[in-house]
C-alpha cells in the first residue's frame, strides 16, 4: 500500500506468550501493515508470570510498526486476543495489583479441585471440567493468597488489561476469555451462587459481552502511544485459539483449525456445544450463533525455542520418517488436551541416533498428539469434514506442514497469513460492519496460500510410532483407556 493510503483497514492484535503481533488488513484480505514486539516471562517450576507493563509496551510498539505509512483515517476498528486462562488483579481503575499469571501456570491444583466440586452441577451442564491451568482456579488462588486485595480488586484477563489501556477505563470482558473463569456460556451470565460458595465477591468480576461487541473507542493518550487514531472502535475479542480459528477462515460447520505455536490448539465449528465427560474439550460461543469447540494441548513448537538453524534440522529430519524414537514433546509440566494429566512430563522413548533423528522425533511427536486430538473430537461425536486448516508460527516450516498432513492423512489448507492477529482483524471488521456472518467476513479477508496433500502411504508409515505413543500414554495412566482404544482404531 502506498504511503498515506486511506484504503480502510482493520487492526488485529495478538498478545501471545513470546511476543505481540499486530496486523492491519483490508476488506479484501490484503495485509497493509504488520508489527511485532517480543515478550519475556519468569518461569520457576510450575510458576509462570509476565508483567502487564511489558504487555502494553509490546502492544504499543507492534501497533505503531503496523500502522507506519498508513493514513490515520484508514483504521476502522481493532480487536485484541490473548492467551486463554491468563489473568491478573487490577484496582477499580485498571491499575495492576499483581503480575499476569500465565495460561500454563500450574500453582492452583487444589483450588481447581475446590472449584470443580463446588460447581459440579454447573460444569456437568456446560460439559467441561475446571483444570489447574484455568483462570477460575487462579482467581481462587489469588483470593486465598491476597485476601486483603479482594475488596478493591477487579479481575482482568490479559486482553482486558490491554483494552482498558486503549479505551482509558476498565471495560467489559468477552465471553470467550471469560469461559475459563467459570462464565456460563449457555445462560450468558456469571454463576453468582457459586462465587458466594467460593467466597469470591461479585465486584471482582467484570461485565461480560459477546465477542464482536464494540466496547469503546481509543482515547487520546492511548492514541499517542499506539499510533491508532483517537476514536477508533475497540471490539471485544476472543482467546488466541478462537482468534486463530477466525484467521484460518475455517468457520463453516465441521471444519477444524489446528493452531501450532508455542503450544497446540485445536478448534472446530459445530451448531451445538460439544459435551465432554472428561472436561478437556470445551465450547466457546462464536460471535454469531455457532459454537467453537476445542482444546489446548501443552505440546507444541515451544520445545524448539532457542534452537538454531531449524531449516537445516528440518532437512536432516526428512531422512528419519519415522524417527527411531518416539517423543512426547511437552513445553511445560502438565497436559490439558486431549487428556488431562497435571503430572505429565515430556519424554523420549529410546536414544536418538543423531540430531536429525531427535529433531524428527520432536516434530513427529507434536503431529501424533494432533492426530490423537482429532481422534478424540470424533470420539465425542463431532464431525470432521474436508481439509484441516493449519495456522500458527509453525506453518513457516514447509517440511513440518507436509509431515503433519502425512501423519493426519488429511489435506491441509494453509492461509497466506497464518496469524491469530488476522482473526482479530476479521472480528474487528465483523463488529464494525453489518449484514454479514463471521464466516462470510472471514472468507473475504482470509487468503489461502496453499493446500498440502498427504503423500501416498505416509500415514500408514507413521501409524506404528503413533500407536507406540498412544500405548505409552495409556500405560502411564494419563490417557484414558476408551480414548486410547478409539485412537488406535480410528486415529
Amino acid at each position: 500500500m502506498r504511503e498515506g493510503s486511506s484504503e480502510p483497514v482493520w487492526v488485529g492484535v495478538d498478545v501471545g506468550t513470546q511476543g505481540v503481533r499486530a496486523l492491519a488488513v483490508t476488506a479484501g484480505g490484503r495485509v497493509s501493515g504488520r508489527g511485532s514486539a517480543p515478550l519475556t516471562g519468569r518461569r520457576d517450576g510450575v510458576r509462570h508470570e509476565q508483567r502487564p507493563s511489558d504487555w502494553w509496551a509490546a502492544v504499543t510498539a507492534a501497533t505503531r510498526e503496523a500502522l507506519r505509512g498508513l493514513s490515520r483515517g484508514a483504521v476502522r476498528g481493532l480487536a485484541v486476543c490473548s492467551t486463554s486462562g491468563t489473568v491478573l488483579l487490577t484496582d477499580k481503575d485498571g491499575r495492576p495489583l499483581t503480575d499476569g499469571i500465565m495460561y500454563d501456570d500450574m500453582r492452583a491444583p487444589g483450588e481447581a479441585r475446590e472449584a470443580q466440586e463446588a460447581g459440579a452441577e454447573l460444569w456437568e451442564r456446560l460439559g467441561h471440567r475446571i483444570q489447574p491451568s484455568w483462570a477460575l482456579a487462579k482467581v481462587l488462588w489469588l483470593a486465598r493468597t491476597r485476601p486483603g486485595d479482594l475488596a478493591r480488586a477487579r479481575l482482568a484477563h490479559q486482553s482486558d488489561f490491554i483494552v482498558g489501556r486503549l479505551v482509558g477505563r476498565p471495560a467489559a470482558t468477552d465471553s470467550s476469555h471469560a469461559l475459563k473463569t467459570g462464565y456460563d456460556v449457555l445462560a450468558e451470565r456469571w454463576p453468582r451462587d457459586l462465587h458466594e460458595r467460593l467466597g469470591l465477591p461479585a465486584t471482582l468480576f467484570p461485565e461480560v459481552v459477546r465477542s464482536g461487541t464494540v466496547l469503546g473507542e481509543v482515547e487520546e493518550e492511548a492514541a499517542e502511544e499506539t499510533g491508532l487514531p483517537a476514536g477508533t472502535p475497540v471490539v471485544a475479542g476472543m482467546t488466541d485459539g478462537c482468534a486463530a480459528q477466525l484467521g484460518s477462515g475455517a468457520l463453516r460447520l465441521g471444519r477444524w483449525n489446528s493452531v501450532l505455536g508455542t503450544t497446540l490448539v485445536l478448534k472446530g465449528v459445530t451448531d451445538h456445544p460439544v459435551r465432554d465427560p472428561a472436561g478437556v474439550m470445551y465450547s466457546h460461543r462464536a460471535p454469531d450463533d455457532a459454537w467453537l469447540p476445542g482444546g489446548a494441548s501443552s505440546v507444541g513448537a515451544g520445545v524448539l525455542a532457542g534452537v538454531a538453524d531449524l531449516e537445516r534440522l528440518d532437512a536432516l529430519a526428512a531422512a528419519h520418517e519415522p524417527s527411531s524414537v518416539v517423543a512426547y514433546p511437552l513445553v511445560s509440566t502438565g497436559e490439558r488436551f486431549p487428556f488431562l494429566a497435571p503430572q505429565a512430563e515430556g519424554f523420549v522413548l529410546g536414544t536418538p541416533r543423531d540430531e536429525g533423528d531427535r529433531h524428527a522425533a520432536l516434530l513427529q511427536g507434536v503431529a501424533f498428539v494432533e492426530r490423537l486430538a482429532l481422534a478424540y473430537v470424533q470420539q465425542l461425536g463431532a464431525a470432521v469434514e474436508g481439509p484441516v486448516t493449519f495456522t500458527g508460527g509453525a506453518t513457516r516450516s514447509a517440511y513440518w506442514n507436509q509431515l503433519r498432513a502425512d501423519v493426519l492423512g488429511r489435506p491441509a489448507r494453509i492461509p497466506e497469513h497464518a496469524d491469530a492477529a488476522l482473526g482479530m482483524a476479521v472480528l474487528a471488521a465483523y463488529g464494525t460492519t453489518h449484514g454479514r456472518s463471521t464466516a462470510e467476513v472471514a472468507e473475504s479477508m482470509v487468503r489461502v496460500r496453499t493446500v498440502v496433500e498427504p503423500r501416498p502411504g505416509m500415514t500408514e508409515r507413521f501409524t506404528a510410532s503413533f500407536h507406540r505413543l498412544v500405548d505409552e500414554l495409556e500405560q502411564r495412566g494419563w490417557l484414558p483407556a476408551e480414548a486410547a482404544v478409539h485412537a488406535r482404531k480410528r486415529g
